[in-house]
């Protein structure tokens, strides 16, 4: 099939290779003309305005966006004056829900397809293939079905589910239509949701592991900090590289994440290089919107988030607050780190 790819960044150009190995003929867009270029020299299309992106689709288009949630609405407005009746947008980026409910409703309007699809791979993505999350009209989804299926891992070595032959569909192929319009951007909000909270709990242990040598080094005694009572139980120096390359064998918590973790810490043990400033694109957020309007309980994923805006310093008069409350009815003095 032919496919239109507007956004060549770390994904969108990787996107493109995938599928022109699969035998799929890309024209691609970019606002940076060297990005387009890059991978024209590869065996795509390259187009460096809209103008020439929208003549080089043949009727009916198939345009899949990977552009930030930010410039979506924009994006749409360049494009959809120059398009015709029938041509499918298919947004691969990570936008809000309830902004696809908008969004096709308005090109449905116009005589358009939208379809909504999370994407999940990152930058290994054009080797491993993507995870994809489809929302949109049923027929429309299958119709697009080589795309989907070029882009997606596919079976691979990955053990099957028992019981999953009974079951049928594409999901253990990696893409699954997830329902109408909205539904892959919101299974992939709440993908993402889990996302921090894993992310979070791996940083928590081996923050743990990390100080396990508390014991070992001298505390001034002041009435400010409560004592460490046993050091004695407190003597341990972890290699954390070593321990997350044997928590990948064998062990219930092994992932793909542990693999990343485990092999940043084993090029940079102290992860020096890194400040611990860790921002969130709102897919967290609006995980947490949605199990506040379900009324059902987010614990773990709240925790995580609000974590990520204590790392960006968002905490700081927070704890301002403290030490002088602290101040205000014991007198307690700051204590330098």
């Amino acid at each position: 099939m032919q496919v239109g790819m507007v956004g060549l960044g770390r994904m969108g150009a990787n996107m493109v290779r995938r599928l022109m190995r699969g035998g799929h003929e890309c024209v691609a867009h970019d606002v940076t003309a060297a990005a387009v270029n890059a991978i024209a020299a590869e065996g795509a299309i390259g187009a460096v305005t809209i103008d020439d992106f929208v003549a080089k689709l043949s009727k009916p288009r198939t345009i899949w966006l990977m552009v930030p949630a930010a410039v979506v609405d924009s994006t749409l407005d360049a494009l959809l004056p120059k398009l015709d009746a029938g041509d499918v947008i298919i947004d691969g980026g990570n936008s809000y829900y309830r902004d696809d409910i908008a969004r096709a409703a308005r090109l449905t309007a116009l005589g358009f397809h939208y379809v909504d699809c999370g994407t999940s791979g990152g930058v290994f993505g054009m080797d491993r293939g993507y995870c994809l999350m489809i929302g949109g009209e049923q027929e429309v989804v299958t119709r697009l079905d080589p795309i989907f299926a070029t882009l997606s891992p596919g079976v691979g070595t990955i053990p099957k589910t028992a019981g999953r032959d009974k079951l049928g569909g594409t999901s253990e192929r990696g893409y699954l239509h997830c329902g109408p319009s909205g539904a892959g951007h919101f299974v992939k909000m709440v993908h993402n949701g889990i996302e921090y909270g894993m992310m979070a709990a791996y940083a928590e242990g081996l923050n743990i592991l990390k100080h396990a040598n508390i014991g070992t080094q001298k505390h001034d005694a002041d009435a400010e900090t409560t004592p460490l009572r046993n050091p004695e139980f407190y003597q341990y120096d972890f290699n954390l590289a070593d321990v997350t390359e044997v928590w990948r064998r064998g062990s219930v918590v092994s992932s793909w994440l542990l693999d990343l973790t485990a092999s940043a810490l084993a090029a940079d043990p102290n992860l020096d290089k890194f400040t611990g400033r860790v921002s969130d694109s709102g897919e967290g957020r609006w995980t947490i919107d949605a199990a506040i309007d379900e009324a059902v309980p987010a614990n773990v994923l709240a925790a995580a988030l609000f974590e990520r805006f204590s790392s960006r310093g968002e905490a700081e008069f927070q704890n301002r607050i403290l030490s002088a409350m602290r101040f205000e009815f014991g007198g307690h003095i700051e204590r330098s780190t």
